[in-house]
């Protein structure tokens, strides 16, 4: 008992003694510990995100679902194709499409805490004059009048580098042979992101494998991954691109051969992307999309009834269909289909566009925007892959992209969808499907 309250007394006169030095130390300890606490959590796997993205993109050419995640736009498309505020609240054109005005948002920063001024917005676009009134004015000089202008102005802009406005701030930026290899993000809440670039699908899905990312976006091959227990497969329908056959006019097979184009176009059994269908140019959920086009649905009859008078009994016709790799099933699908009809087809796999061809399926990537002046114009030698040449055709595109009351222009783009259909320069098929793998 003496021992006891020996140290009983002792333990006492230490608290007495030091009672000041313990209270600071029980305090810093809980302090320390709800700090490590909130340190582990911000490193905890949960707010780290590894996600492959596919392509090799120099650091001035990243994609734009990537740009989109650091900065924003003048404006921001919504899912019809028509602009919406985003930096700018409002524009307007006091010329009919020749000079635009845009006023951006109050209270705006960049990522480095900058206000968000008219003189840090950096858009260079050719043949354009950009003005800077004031603070909070941004004029665009265009040479011609552009009615879809404040489409272009949606793409994302940055005040300098990779400093921008978005949900996703860059702090750090890896890159090797002068293609960006890792980018790393971080979000308000402290998420950290890594998007790790990868060359191929192929090199993606092996980093994914061995663990070197938890996620792969825009997968356009779904296997292996669509069988896997431990990996969420999410589809996405890409409205933006579709899947076509387009005619090359200057082939001796399809030069003022409509009946063909439309033989082929039928003959193609389109029942595999039902969900999916591409019916024309633009895209279904567009504002301008006119659902009264002839849809050229699979019909084998009326391709053969078309072919009759083109094709005389006993004569084939050889057509070379030219696709890149990834499209050779959906070729050699297409050339049975032709096979059934009297066609026949050579497949040849190409990576670009050669110079001389027959029938190209591509997949091909549109504006939101309705105007489809550079892929059918007669005079667009460069992106008019199919050499289409319509006087008609040409003066819709050119009244479409000038015409600033949305209901007129409306009209156009229907009347440019109907006369196109008819002429059948191209055979369109699906928007392709893109998929995220996520690992559960």
């Amino acid at each position: 008992m003496r021992k006891i309250r020996f140290y009983a007394a002792l333990t006492a006169a230490f608290i007495l003694r030091f009672k000041y030095v313990l209270l600071v130390s029980i305090i810093v300890g809980i302090g320390m510990f709800f700090v490590g606490k909130f340190v582990l959590a911000r490193l905890s796997p949960s707010n780290v995100q590894y996600v492959a993205i596919v392509g090799r993109y120099h650091v001035d050419e990243l994609p734009s679902d990537v740009l989109n995640m650091i900065g924003q736009g003048l404006t921001k498309v919504d899912e019809t194709g028509m602009p919406q505020p985003s930096l700018a609240d409002s524009w307007k054109s006091p010329d009919n499409g020749k000079t635009w005005i845009f006023t951006l948002k109050q209270g705006l920063k960049w990522h480095d805490g900058t206000p968000v001024t008219s003189n840090s917005i950096q858009y260079t676009i050719d043949n354009v004059v950009v003005e800077h009134p004031d603070d909070k004015t941004v004029v665009f000089k265009l040479q011609s009048a552009y009615a879809p202008f404040p489409l272009v102005v949606s793409h994302a802009t940055f005040s300098h580098g990779l400093i921008g406005t978005g949900e996703w701030k860059v702090t750090n930026i890896s890159v090797k042979s002068t293609y960006v290899d890792e980018l790393q993000l971080i979000n308000i809440d402290g998420i950290r992101k890594y998007l790790r670039f990868y060359p191929s699908e192929d090199s993606a899905k092996v980093g994914y494998e061995l663990g070197h990312v938890d996620s792969i976006q825009n997968l356009l091959e779904v296997t292996p991954f669509n069988s896997w227990s431990t990996a969420t497969v999410v589809p996405h329908k890409n409205a933006n691109l579709y899947v076509a056959v387009f005619f090359n006019e200057r082939s001796t097979v399809f030069k003022e051969n409509k009946a063909l184009r439309q033989a082929l176009s039928y003959s193609i059994d389109k029942s595999m992307w039902s969900d999916s269908r591409a019916l024309g140019p633009i895209p279904s959920d567009s504002w301008a999309f006119n659902s009264q086009i002839k849809p050229y649905d699979f019909d084998i009859q009326r391709a053969r009834d078309l072919l009759e008078p083109v094709l005389p009994k006993g004569q084939t016709l050889n057509i070379q269909l030219t696709t890149a790799p990834t499209l050779l099933p959906v070729a050699e699908q297409i050339a049975k289909n032709w096979q059934d009809v009297g066609i026949h087809t050579t497949v040849q796999a190409a990576s670009t566009l050669p110079d001389d061809y027959d029938a190209y399926l591509t997949l091909y990537e549109v504006s939101l925007d309705p105007d489809q002046y550079l892929t059918w114009h007669s005079t667009q030698e460069a992106t008019n892959v199919t050499h289409y040449a319509n006087q008609r055709i040409d003066k819709l595109l050119e009244s479409g992209r000038l015409e600033m009351d949305l209901e007129k222009r409306k009209k156009t783009y229907l009347d440019f969808q109907r006369f196109l259909l008819e002429d059948a320069p191209a055979a369109f098929l699906y928007h392709p499907t893109s998929f995220d793998i996520v690992r559960k």
